[in-house]
């Protein structure tokens, strides 16, 4: 949602001058990044992965905006895609909304994320569709991506002479997806995906927006976790994905990720933790690598087996996604499709 107050406008001035030197895009962490798996840092991400309440977390409304109006995804699809790729994504995005699902099931899932509310009381909205899509296969922006560059890419989308994505900057999200052959900033090593919104400056328009990376090349043990298996985790046997496609399934927990917390926080001014709104701790950040009952630290949880031994927590439209759980407020803990599944 566009900011609609002065104070929302001071806020965003001070913000884009600030980041125009020194970007620093929320990031969307994976399970163990090319940690030393005896480091404190291991000790202290574990520590931030649990599914029950906790005194330490602080999560607060900063009186931002939220996505209150029907949210509307806009794809970028950058590089050399496969049909049954993009068919995989599709399906789970537009899974969101599918209120008929089996349960457990996506939309379950998102009824977590429809508790949060903005200023006047207004849910997130419940519905959540596929709008527009551009295919950039032919690298316009090169293979190596900064996360400047993103925002170009972005800017290209919206402003190319055929078929531009439309601009909706209150309940429209851009959604960059990089094919497994695109190198981007921090990718791997820090990130798998990350939210920001752009620059009017670079692109002329405030829009809030995601990239996700396709790790299946780069570091599947990494982005791909847990159909995939961290290099430092010697004797772990990687679980069968529900779609065959693991670089593309690891993205669909990523893609969740970033669309939960788009939502709930498009500008980086409405919920987070942390005094710093520059480097918050948002809805999914705190359940990060949980994706079922008891979940937490190195343990996923449990979840679901299907009849081909794949592995999966939540139903969508004909297809089964593994999909890390989300925070939920009211109550202090993370919270999956079971919980709000009726």
């Amino acid at each position: 949602m566009a900011p609609s107050t002065s104070r929302t406008s001071v806020f965003l001035t001070a913000t884009i001058l600030t980041l125009l030197f020194a970007i620093t895009p929320i990031a969307c962490w994976r399970p163990w990044p090319h940690l030393n798996p005896n480091s404190s840092d291991l000790l202290y991400d574990s520590s931030k992965k649990f599914e029950g309440s906790s005194e330490f977390v602080h999560l607060r409304y900063h009186m931002g905006p939220v996505l209150t109006g029907n949210i509307t995804v806009h794809t970028i699809w950058y590089g050399r895609w496969q049909k049954s790729q993009k068919k995989i994504i599709r399906g789970f995005i537009n899974s969101i909304s599918a209120v008929h699902a089996r349960h457990p099931s996506v939309a379950g899932w998102w009824r977590t994320v429809q508790l949060y509310t903005d200023q006047t009381g207004a849910n997130i909205s419940r519905t959540v569709h596929l709008g527009q899509e551009k295919n950039d296969r032919f690298y316009s922006h090169g293979k190596s991506l900064t996360r400047l560059s993103i925002q170009s890419v972005i800017r290209s989308a919206v402003t190319a002479r055929t078929k531009p994505l439309p601009i909706n900057p209150r309940n429209g999200l851009y959604l960059l997806l990089t094919s497994d052959d695109v190198y981007v900033q921090d990718f791997c090593g820090q990130v798998c995906g990350f939210h920001y919104f752009t620059f009017p400056s670079i692109v002329g328009y405030t829009l809030p927006y995601a990239w996700v990376g396709n790790s299946a090349k780069q570091c599947p043990g990494v982005c791909a976790y847990p159909f995939a298996v961290p290099e430092f985790r010697p004797g772990w046997k990687a679980l069968k994905s529900p779609n065959g496609d693991v670089g593309v399934e690891g993205m669909i927990s990523v893609i969740a990720h970033e669309i939960a917390e788009l939502a709930t926080n498009p500008l980086v001014n409405a919920w987070y933790a942390g005094q710093d709104p520059s480097a918050p701790v948002e809805i999914a950040d705190l359940c990060e690598g949980i994706y079922g009952t008891g979940g937490g630290g190195s343990y996923t949880g449990q979840m679901l087996t299907d009849h081909d031994g794949a592995t999966y927590n939540m139903n969508g439209i004909r297809r089964k996604f593994l999909v890390q759980w989300v925070w939920n407020h009211v109550v202090s803990y993370c919270t999956g499709p079971n919980a709000l599944d009726q």
